[in-house]
């Protein structure tokens, strides 16, 4: 059992014992954040937090003010480069990566040597929960350019001692031919991702279900935690497919084990929260707000995600402590779509799409036409009578997520396909 736990000791410790260490830990922390970082010193002065004696309790911690990125963002843009979240000088850090910038500007986070070494020690535990070993050879099917994700990745998989194949500068069909080539046992990608490599591979009469991949392992976006995603990768692959989250600004903070039973929370490297959006107040469904413990070259505290999670109430099966989420990561806490005053979250219409296999790729559209909402889908339909695929997933669309919409059938390869972030859900009413 030992193998599947980074830490069995952290991991299965009781809940009274883990928080104090927690606080410990963040109290250890604050000295030399208090010292020499000019964004936090500040802010936690106002809150009047001047040494860390000042956090003597759980209850001194949640009076702590919350970070969000668009003030990080904003102290880059009023101190560049790197901004004045920066606990050392300039010199000590070694690595520079970026969030995508998919919903404004990129945010720059440094590291330093030993940010980095935490960095891989938080990936070990994605990579041990599943059962990945120093025998396993791990591909990694990215283009590898700022983004934090890849590189942690794949150097916490040097950390394990596992063979490490990068994927970058490769078309699709190469990344196939180079997985069989090598005996690849892990794959890491999105799970849109995954889903094209089997779509290319079949193309091409490939059976990946008969390679000797074992385990695929997916973040970036919400997939792999949907269980009609989870199911179709796992068919494709003939592999089990675990889900893993984490951020460019907070760290890798989540994990599967093998019993695919939710997001495991890595709460002997972090402190985790979850509110109400709206109140700031505890919540067992809400907002998720992190706070790393061991990247003190570039530390958030108390930083609200936007993800929007939902607690798990049962225990663990496999003995870990560790709180879990209930389905990972449902969606961002400001993606839900309300169409004609349904709240809808993207990922319960990608859940109810890859119930059916003959359906591959498809895209969302949602529009305002004569003041009335439409939420029209187009899907690639992989057999003979698309028509009848497409009435039955719109029945179904209908009995699952309670709203009628359109559902138009397209060509097979004519949606754009993603190897990062899936787009595929426009809501041209925010386009005015």
């Amino acid at each position: 059992m030992s193998e599947r736990f980074s830490d069995p000791f952290l991991e299965t410790l009781g809940r009274a014992a883990l928080e104090e260490l927690q606080l410990h830990r963040f109290r250890h922390a604050l000295e030399p954040v208090l010292e020499h970082n000019r964004f936090h010193r500040s802010r936690l002065a106002g809150a009047g937090v001047e040494s860390p004696a000042d956090v003597a309790s759980w209850e001194d911690f949640r009076r702590l003010p919350f970070t969000t990125k668009q003030e990080l963002t904003d102290d880059q843009a009023a101190h560049p480069p790197y901004g004045s979240n920066l606990t050392w000088p300039r010199d000590r850090y070694t690595r520079i990566h970026q969030t995508s910038g998919t919903t404004g500007q990129p945010l720059v986070c440094p590291d330093t040597d030993e940010s980095w070494a935490w960095w891989c020690r938080c990936w070990a535990s994605v990579y041990r929960a599943v059962g990945v070993t120093p025998r396993d050879r791990i591909f990694f099917a990215f283009s590898f350019g700022p983004f934090v994700g890849f590189w942690s990745a794949y150097d916490g998989a040097r950390r394990i001692g596992a063979l490490a194949l990068p994927g970058g500068g490769m078309s699709s069909l190469q990344r196939v031919r180079a997985l069989l080539t090598h005996e690849v046992t892990v794959l890491v990608c999105t799970p849109t991702y995954a889903l094209h490599l089997a779509e290319v591979a079949e193309e091409e009469g490939l059976d990946l279900a008969r390679s000797p991949v074992r385990v695929t392992i997916h973040a970036g976006e919400p997939g792999a935690s949907l269980p009609g995603t989870r199911s179709r990768i796992q068919r494709a692959w003939g592999a089990l497919a675990y889900d893993h989250a984490g951020a460019t600004e907070v760290g890798a903070w989540g994990y599967e084990s093998l019993a695919q039973d939710g997001l495991y929370l890595n709460e002997g490297e972090f402190v985790f929260e979850v509110i109400d959006p709206a109140t700031g107040e505890a919540a067992n469904e809400g907002e998720l707000v992190i706070t790393n413990l061991g990247r003190l070259g570039f530390p958030v505290i108390r930083y609200r995600t936007g993800d929007r999670v939902r607690l798990a109430t049962t225990p663990s099966p496999d003995g870990r402590t560790y709180r879990r989420l209930e389905g990972g990561v449902i969606g961002r806490v400001d993606d839900a779509l309300t169409v004609r005053g349904i709240n809808i979250f993207p990922s319960a219409i990608e859940n109810v799409v890859r119930r059916f296999p003959q359906v591959g790729e498809f895209a969302v559209d949602i529009h305002r036409r004569e003041e009335l909402d439409e939420l029209e889908i187009r899907i690639e339909v992989a057999d003979d009578d698309p028509d009848a695929a497409a009435a039955a997933l719109r029945e179904e669309l209908r009995n699952s997520i309670g709203i009628r919409c359109g559902v138009e059938p397209v060509l097979r390869g004519t949606l754009p396909r993603f190897d990062l972030k899936a787009r595929r859900f426009t809501d041209h009413r925010r386009r005015g």
